[in-house]
């Protein structure tokens, strides 16, 4: 089974943007809204993949998964 992609959600301060950081690199993007919306499309199509969503003050704000989620329990 292949290993599961982190995608982390997180403001750059020094940038002023949002940016959408995998193994493979980070994407920027002008609004949180845009980058959640391309992060959440990018682990859909992977299809096991984690994304973690901070806040502005690098606190996290949510958590998703897509593909097999290996929680067994309820909620």
């Amino acid at each position: 089974m292949p290993g599961r992609t982190r995608l982390t959600v997180a403001y750059d301060k020094k940038e002023g943007s949002w940016s959408v950081k995998s193994g493979e690199g980070a994407s920027t993007y002008r609004t949180k809204t845009e980058a959640v919306s391309e992060a959440a499309r990018m682990g859909r199509q992977n299809g096991n993949a984690q994304v973690v969503i901070k806040n502005q003050n690098g606190r996290i704000q949510s958590e998703r998964t897509y593909g097999n989620d290996p929680r067994r329990s309820k909620g």
